[in-house]
């Protein structure tokens, strides 16, 4: 089976994003010589960022995807965050998790979620999706 291993974000601010990733999720930033694609490696499990250079004609922030990063307290990741300079919105209880979005660099949604770390602990994230439910 396919896995989901990593997603691309077109960007005219390459280094911005870098250090915003690296800096406050602790990715790490790797390129091929020659390649026109930075990788952002992730501090263990988890996918990776591809940094591609946008094209004059894409608009930054435009494509309807949040990028969702599992913590185990957004309240105190959330703290941390801000203390380094990335201000979370407020905080929503999303049943049974919390979570609080931000934009990086380039105006793409980011958020940071508990919704993994709840779903590991109950069966309730277990019910099977029925249409027009």
């Amino acid at each position: 089976m396919p896995l989901f291993t990593s997603v691309t974000i077109y960007t005219r601010r390459i280094p911005e994003m870098v250090a915003f990733y690296s800096h406050h999720f602790g990715y790490s930033a790797f390129q091929r010589p020659g390649d026109r694609i930075v990788e952002l490696r992730p501090p263990g499990a988890g996918t990776a960022i591809y940094l591609h250079s946008a094209s004059k004609g894409q608009k930054m922030g435009q494509v309807l995807v949040k990028l969702n990063f599992d913590v185990d307290d957004v309240h105190a990741f959330a703290r941390a965050a801000k203390k380094r300079g990335l201000v979370f919105g407020a905080l929503h209880d999303g049943i049974g998790y919390v979570y609080a979005n931000a934009k990086d660099p380039s105006g793409n949604s980011i958020s940071i979620t508990g919704r993994t770390s709840a779903a590991a602990r109950s069966a309730e994230f277990d019910v099977p999706y029925v249409p027009g439910s």
